[in-house]
């Protein structure tokens, strides 16, 4: 995650944003105080992280007791950005960026999401890949994560379900006709998370997208070769 404070610029949405940083617009919207419909302006600041303990200590506090021992100071919470999980894989072998993207090359950790050709390729335009096949062929999860999003809520991809693999990958499945998973559900590589639909021409695709702290990267490297 990029930061515990986001700024909001024009033309943002809630769900884009989330998308962007790989969590759950709702979550987004409870640690921010934003009710549905989920409006924000440009030049608001979105806290992109739940508050911490001695935040929410302070907050109670406030509306009992003043306790100043629990006030945080800004320089802890500018502090509280960087935010570590408990070690995992991925992190007992820390390697540069590009490092990176040759090891996922050589030793892939993603399968296809769906078996058929591609019909257009990532690019500025398309940060993705648009995968053909038929309607209601199933669509299967690329790599084994946590479902952060399934539903309709973000403009220009159809149902969508999207996945979040560690604190750095995640994966995006648009424009499917049936979705077969639920938020926070926890799935396993190559299960069956929804049918395949069509895009806004009629024609039946899946777009596959995977990102990278949040920045959209060319699938292909990241895919085993067929």
């Amino acid at each position: 995650m990029a930061g515990l404070i986001y700024v909001v610029k024009p033309g943002d949405a809630l769900s884009i944003i989330a998308l962007q940083h790989g969590e759950n617009y709702r979550n987004l919207a409870r640690w921010n105080d934003i009710a549905p419909p989920y409006i924000i302006y440009p030049g608001q600041h979105l806290r992109l992280t739940p508050p911490s303990e001695s935040e929410t200590v302070s907050e109670i506090s406030a509306n009992g007791e003043q306790s100043h021992s629990t006030i945080i100071k800004p320089k802890e919470v500018v502090a509280k950005p960087v935010k570590r999980e408990p070690p995992s894989a991925l992190e007992d072998t820390k390697i540069t960026e590009n490092q990176e993207k040759s090891a996922s090359v050589e030793n892939p950790h993603w399968q296809w999401p769906a078996p058929e050709k591609i019909l257009r390729g990532f690019s500025s335009r398309n940060q993705g890949l648009d995968i053909g096949g038929k309607i209601s062929d199933p669509v299967l999860a690329a790599a084994e994560g946590k479902v952060v999003y399934s539903g309709t809520g973000i403009i220009g991809y159809g149902p969508l379900i999207i996945i979040k693999h560690d604190n750095t990958y995640l994966s995006a499945y648009a424009h499917n006709k049936r979705l077969l998973v639920k938020e926070g559900d926890y799935v396993t590589q190559g299960q069956r998370i929804a049918e395949m639909g069509t895009n806004q021409n009629h024609q039946a695709l899946l777009h596959f997208e995977i990102r990278r702290n949040g920045d959209s990267v060319d699938p292909l490297p990241y895919l085993p070769k067929r």
